[in-house]
């Protein structure tokens, strides 16, 4: 084109209303293309440039003016032309500013090229995409901008499908709930072209809905959406099981659960899908004869690992494997044996994870030999507390105190919250207001573990142990000169870990003969509180049509929890005290766990009247006043309650608890011991019996038990966070002076 006569002052006009573009000085560039249009009138991408540089500079109504002025003043049938040509200036210019990270103005242009072309979808998906930047994106614009209609229309749409992609991620990032969430997903569906990075985008959102947001049945409906592009088939309905049990559709999770073992091909994956229909079960909790049958099962294929010791197992399975030996200690007390298998698998675990992580493996290795080479003691020393459940959860309430009383001066305190980002409840940022630093980092293990390293974190302390695979994995990846475990589980056996936290009665003397780790064992408690919060009851005996003079025996625990055999101690105790009511309650499909309770009480002879089932409470704090209820709780054998104990010693309320040999049978025992109550502690099955009969019957003794109890807050080291934490901190102390002096 030769330049305007206006113009020829300038060797290239066109060159220079670029630069003037590039550099911002807009009104300049359309000074020139104004000079340009009346120098050549009927050359219309003067307009389309001319129209835009007065959008750059806020004046739209000018701007679209301009535009249509010019495609006014022109043939009819090269409308289509020039509209082409004003929305690929209108593009370029986009793509532009987005590279150039002004998203407010980059919006702006493809505001207007959608009113010229309503019905351009990828246009539609960037103004998402660019929402999501600003953080104005609400999910509404899903409707508002038609993106779902054009998706779900039959007509042909060409659809950039990678940008399909980015957008669907990040709307499930940032809007998770929104309810056309759902319907943009199906509606994605035809659109996709890469079924398999579809798939990991949505299980990867649908993880995140269930366990940080708490919403499994949304969880489940995505899942649903992902069998329908037929990739990763296995993988979607293994989470769709666990969604389904956490979404307590119990039947469903059950169904599916064996669904995944009978398509189970590798050793690893009949392993893993072997524990999630044992979890499925389990977490039904009234399937005993099937669970004790899946469990022998599951054993056989863990000897089978544990001989084949495979490695080159992918991060998926590794994940899952961490958590394969979950259910051992909730079907049979054999402390050695439990901990052989527990020691094997997590060896295997760990040799993949070092195969799969070996670049950030190697690297923390050689990072925390080269600090230890400096043989500078920290002062103060950087504690981290890694976790999953620091929140509304039984770790969340038991751990307050340690991060309540902790020394400032001699103690940096970091968390570590394998939790979604902007997920915040009243308890969780409670947690980030005690510490020095806290992370939120979500369930990428490498990002955790790098943060934990580039903190310089002395000593690591996982909350979760084999409750949670993430926490498994950053352990494993071994981020910290050392580590440690205490009181989210028993200990995990990961040949990562240093110490595990006990005390002289939690773990039997000869414990250390089949635990890798080493066990530290504290004075006294390897727990303590302060107290609960307790607030009002919302049952009272009259609504239960339980006479004001019965004995009312309580179990409140959780599905997982419920062995037949205990079942039948507890029916055995009902059946030989008179006025007798049993109260049960806890998160178990209903219908399966009464008819446990039931059959087992109908072939003790007890009528099914005497049993109560409790629903579930809105709050803890409801919970715990609802124990007063209760004349004597009955435990659990071979797993004990944990929380459910400290809060039933709190209320003063005496306990019948089976003592066993491994941590999980251990934990009421411990906790009775340093409140200063042997009565109801039972070494045999017999004597649990006996002791649940006794209690039920003298009144006096329960009476003695509660007073020793209403006491015992003012003087056992169980109700004494501020001295338990100096204690914990003395232990941490000693294991850095370990390491620095290269005893561990």
């Amino acid at each position: 084109m030769n330049p305007p006569s206006s113009l020829t002052n300038l060797s290239n006009w066109q060159e220079q209303a670029e630069q003037y573009l590039i550099k911002g000085n807009y009104s300049k560039a359309a000074n020139l293309y104004e000079q340009a249009i009346e120098a050549e009138p009927d050359v219309k991408s003067h307009y389309w440039n001319l129209g835009l540089m007065l959008l750059l500079q806020g004046q739209e109504a000018e701007a679209q003016t301009t535009w249509f002025l010019a495609i006014a003043e022109g043939e009819s049938e090269n409308v289509d032309l020039w509209t082409a040509e004003l929305l690929q200036v209108l593009q370029t210019e986009a793509e532009r500013q987005e590279e150039r990270g002004d998203f407010s103005l980059a919006w702006a242009i493809r505001q207007h090229i959608r009113e010229i072309n309503p019905n351009d979808i990828n246009n539609l998906l960037q103004i998402i995409q660019l929402s999501i930047k600003l953080e104005t994106f609400t999910g509404d614009e899903l409707k508002s901008l038609g993106v779902i209609e054009i998706l779900q229309s039959e007509t042909q749409v060409k659809v950039d499908s990678d940008l399909l992609l980015q957008v669907l991620k990040n709307g499930l990032k940032h809007a998770p709930l929104h309810p056309l969430l759902l319907e943009f997903v199906e509606a994605c569906l035809p659109h996709v072209d890469d079924a398999y990075a579809f798939t990991y985008i949505v299980i990867d959102a649908a993880i995140d809905i269930a366990y940080f947001i708490k919403q499994p049945g949304v969880a489940a409906r995505l899942a649903e959406l992902c069998l329908n592009v037929d990739a990763n088939r296995l993988e979607v309905m293994m989470s769709l099981a666990s969604f389904y049990q956490n979404a307590t559709l119990y039947d469903k999770g059950i169904e599916t659960a064996k669904l995944c073992f009978s398509e189970a091909q590798t050793l690893p994956a009949k392993v893993y899908t072997s524990h999630i229909l044992l979890r499925a079960l389990m977490n039904a909790g009234g399937y005993w004869q099937e669970s004790l049958s899946v469990f022998q099962q599951h054993e056989l294929l863990l000897s089978e690992l544990i001989q084949e010791k495979p490695l080159n197992i992918s991060q998926g399975y590794v994940l899952g494997l961490f958590c394969s030996t979950f259910f051992l200690c909730y079907f049979k007390d054999n402390a050695k044996s439990n901990r052989l298998i527990h020691n094997q698998v997590a060896q295997i675990c760990q040799n993949n994870l070092e195969i799969y992580a070996n670049e950030q493996s190697v690297r923390y290795r050689q990072g925390l030999l080269l600090n230890k080479k400096k043989n500078i003691s920290p002062k103060p020393l950087r504690i981290g507390y890694l976790s999953s459940c620091l929140g509304r959860h039984s770790v969340g309430w038991l751990a307050r105190w340690i991060f309540q009383y902790y020394d400032r001066d001699r103690f940096q305190v970091y968390t570590y919250a394998v939790t979604n980002e902007f997920i915040n409840n009243a308890l969780e940022e409670w947690y980030i207001n005690q510490v020095f630093k806290a992370h939120r980092l979500g369930k990428d293990s490498i990002k955790i573990a790098d943060q934990i390293y580039q903190d310089e974190i002395d000593i690591l302390v996982d909350l979760d142990s084999r409750t949670a695979d993430v926490s498994c994995e950053v352990m494993g990846l071994k981020p910290a000169p050392v580590q440690v475990t205490w009181l989210g589980w028993d200990a995990s056996g990961l040949p990562s870990i240093d110490y595990f936290i006990a005390d002289p009665y939690v773990l039997p003397d000869s414990a250390q003969d089949y635990y890798t780790e080493k066990i530290w064992r504290l004075p006294q408690t390897y727990i303590a509180v302060d107290g609960f919060e307790v607030g009002v009851p919302s049952i009272r005996r009259d609504q239960l049509d339980i006479p004001s003079d019965a004995v009312v025996y309580l179990s409140a625990q959780r599905g997982y929890k419920r062995h037949a055999d205990t079942v039948r101690w507890q029916m055995k105790i009902i059946k030989e005290v008179p006025n007798s009511y049993f109260l049960i309650k806890g998160l178990a499909d209903q219908e399966s766990l009464q008819r446990l309770f039931q059959q087992i009480a109908e072939e003790e002879g007890i009528n099914g009247n005497r049993l109560r089932f409790l629903p579930m409470v809105p709050s803890e704090e409801i919970h715990r006043a609802n124990l007063g209820i209760a004349d004597v709780v009955l435990d659990t054998y071979p797993y004990n309650g944990a929380t459910t104990t400290l809060e039933t010693l709190w209320m003063c309320i005496p306990i019948v608890t089976r003592v066993g040999e491994q941590f999980a049978a251990r934990n009421s025992y411990t906790m009775m011991m340093n409140v200063g109550v042997k009565e109801g502690i039972a070494w045999t099955d017999e004597e649990y019996i006996e002791w649940g009969i006794r209690l039920g019957k003298d009144a006096a003794l329960r009476q003695q038990i509660s007073w020793k109890l209403r006491q015992s807050k003012h003087t056992s080291p169980l109700w004494n966070g501020k001295q338990f934490t100096r204690e914990m901190e003395k232990a941490y102390e000693q294991m850095w002076a370990n390491y620095v002096e290269g005893n561990k």
